[in-house]
C-alpha cells in the first residue's frame, strides 16, 4: 500500500511555550486526579480486579454496520486514564472527519502481567471490528501504554495484515526512566529501558507493512528522556512528530495534533483498499 502522505523521519507541529505548556499540563493533572476515583468507581471493582477482558459484546453485536462505514478506527487507552483521554480525542476529531466508526478498545491492564497479553486481546478486537463493519483494514490510535500495546500487536503478532497505519501519542517506545520509580508491577517493569519487551521490539521486523506516526514531546513528564517517545527502527516506516512544550496529558488533546491525526485518517481512508493477500475477517 502506497500512502499519499509524506513519511520523513522527523517532523514537528506547533506546540506551546514551555511555561504555558507546564501550566496547562498541571491543570490537566489536577483534573485527572479529581476524576480518577470516579472513573474507578464507574469501572467497578470487578473491572479493576478481574482478568484482562474482551470488549463487551454490546460493542459489536446486535448493531448493524455503521452507515457509510469504511475505515474503523480503534482507540487504545493508556495505563491510568482508561478511556477518558481517547474519548476526548474522539470528540476532538468529530463525527464528520470522514472515517469511522470509532471504537474504544476495552482491556484491563491491572491484572495483566504482560503487554503481550493485552496485545492479543487487541488483535481479537481488531478482527471483531473488521467483521462487524465488513472492513478489510483498521487504523489504530494508541495513547501512552496503549501505543506500545498496539505496536506489539502490529509488529510481533501479524497485525500489519489488518493495520495500514498506527498512530501513537506520548508512547514510551524506548521505555522510560520513570518506570524505574514505578511500583514493581510486572507490566510496569516492561516499560523500563532495556526490558525484555523493549528489546524484543528492537529486533528485526523485515516486511512489516504498517506505517507508524509517533507524536512525542520534549515536555512529557512520563516519557523520559523525550527521545524515547520516537520510533527509531531500521525496518519500520515511521514518522516521528515533535510537539514542543506539551505535557503527557495535554499532547493527545492539543489541537494541532488532532488536526494532524484527522489528516492522517483521511489520507489513509482514501487509499485503504482490499488486498488479495489480506486475511478475510473471521465470522
Amino acid at each position: 500500500m502506497v500512502m499519499s502522505i509524506p513519511f520523513g523521519p522527523h517532523l514537528s507541529v506547533p506546540g506551546l511555550p514551555p511555561v504555558r505548556g507546564a501550566g496547562v499540563e498541571a491543570g490537566r493533572a489536577v483534573v485527572r486526579l479529581v476524576r480518577l476515583p470516579l472513573d474507578m468507581a464507574v469501572g467497578g471493582v470487578g473491572q479493576l480486579t478481574g482478568r484482562v477482558g474482551h470488549a463487551p459484546k454490546s460493542v459489536y453485536q446486535d448493531e448493524a454496520p455503521s452507515a457509510g462505514a469504511g475505515l474503523p478506527v480503534l482507540l487504545v487507552h493508556g495505563l491510568a486514564d482508561r478511556a477518558s483521554v481517547v474519548s476526548a480525542l474522539q470528540r476532538g476529531l468529530g463525527d464528520d472527519c470522514g472515517v469511522g466508526p470509532f471504537i474504544l478498545v476495552n482491556y484491563n491492564v491491572f491484572n495483566s502481567a504482560d503487554i503481550r497479553t493485552a496485545a492479543r486481546v487487541l488483535g481479537e478486537q481488531v478482527e471483531l471490528a473488521c467483521a462487524r463493519d465488513r472492513a478489510r483494514c483498521v487504523v489504530l490510535i494508541g495513547y501512552s501504554l496503549g501505543g506500545l500495546i498496539a505496536r506489539y500487536y502490529v509488529q510481533r503478532l501479524g497485525g500489519d495484515a489488518y493495520v495500514p497505519l498506527l498512530i501513537t501519542l506520548a508512547t514510551p517506545h524506548g521505555g522510560s526512566m520513570t518506570a524505574l520509580l514505578a511500583p514493581p508491577h510486572p507490566l510496569l517493569r516492561q516499560l523500563r529501558p532495556g526490558s525484555e519487551l523493549i528489546t524484543e521490539l528492537a529486533e528485526p521486523a523485515i516486511g512489516c507493512r504498517t506505517r507508524f506516526v509517533a507524536f512525542y514531546s520534549d515536555l512529557d513528564e512520563a516519557v523520559i528522556p523525550a527521545a524515547r517517545g520516537r520510533i527509531d527502527h531500521p525496518d519500520l516506516t515511521a514518522r516521528n512528530v515533535l510537539v514542543p512544550g506539551v505535557g503527557h496529558l495535554t499532547l493527545p488533546l492539543h489541537q494541532p495534533v488532532i488536526d494532524q491525526v484527522r489528516s492522517l485518517l483521511l489520507a489513509t481512508s482514501a487509499v485503504c483498499h482490499p488486498h488479495d493477500d489480506s486475511p478475510q475477517p473471521s465470522g
